[in-house]
């Protein structure tokens, strides 16, 4: 996005205009999605299929009442089945043409999630700032998501560091702000389909280098820290117990 801009006027005036109505979205045919996935599969991100919408605001999966329809792992080895092997995403992406597909955060990536409103606020503050922003994905379900390096993994379990703001998918419905998806959590990758012909779409593609975590930090945690109790209700998003 920052390419297109030659000087700051520029940048504010087309992001202003971003800013005031999400830009149309095209759709995606089975050759651009593979070729989405593939892409993101390159940039690193490990993949695994996900469910997606039935008819009726319904989930694909057999839960009667899933929570989070169409937002969720088919397998409960998830974490184990997740991989950037091309040939295996090829199959999968063949072989089940409708499913949506997660991507497992803190392998290669962690994902800074925040409510859309506020996301696109710190994203317009980020950009005039000149601060590197990598990809970012929109979800018209309202998050933003912004895609980074992890923080790591180290060798030595008891020099992992625990933050309040870790997400994981059993917990999501306790941080309506921001959400840090380490490990141990995912996130859907576009492009994804949601219920009501909603969906999960790129805004910032995957040319753009995955950044340090900690560089966004400050301007998303000072955006939703006036966004934190505003909000009326938050849906819960659990991932799915067994039955």
């Amino acid at each position: 996005m920052s390419a297109e801009f030659g000087g700051r006027t520029g940048r504010q005036g087309k992001i202003s205009q971003w800013l005031r109505g999400r830009r149309p979205k095209e759709a995606v045919g089975d050759d651009g999605r593979e070729a989405l996935l593939l892409a993101a599969a390159g940039a690193g991100l490990p993949l695994a299929p996900a469910a997606y919408p039935a008819p009726g605001y319904r989930c694909s999966c057999d839960r009667v009442g899933c929570p989070t329809p169409a937002r969720h792992p088919v397998s409960f080895a998830w974490q184990t089945q997740s991989t950037t092997d091309r040939g295996q995403i090829e199959r999968w992406a063949r072989h089940q043409p409708e499913a949506n597909f997660i991507t497992a955060t803190g392998m290669v990536h962690d994902v800074l999630d925040v409510p859309l409103e506020v996301g696109r606020e710190a994203l317009e503050r980020l950009l005039d700032s000149g601060i590197e922003v990598g990809p970012v994905a929109e979800s018209d379900d309202g998050r933003l998501l912004y895609f980074t390096l992890t923080r790591g993994t180290p060798e030595d379990e008891d020099e992992w560091w625990p933050c309040e703001l870790d997400c994981h998918p059993e917990t999501m419905d306790e941080h309506p702000g921001l959400r840090w998806h380490c490990r141990g959590s995912y996130v859907l990758v576009p492009p994804a389909r949601l219920p009501g012909d909603q969906s999960v779409h790129w805004v910032r593609g995957l040319e753009h280098p995955l950044p340090d975590p900690l560089t966004l930090l400050e301007v998303l945690t000072d955006a939703c820290a006036r966004y934190i109790g505003e909000e009326p209700d938050h849906a819960t998003a659990a991932w799915p117990s067994r039955r």
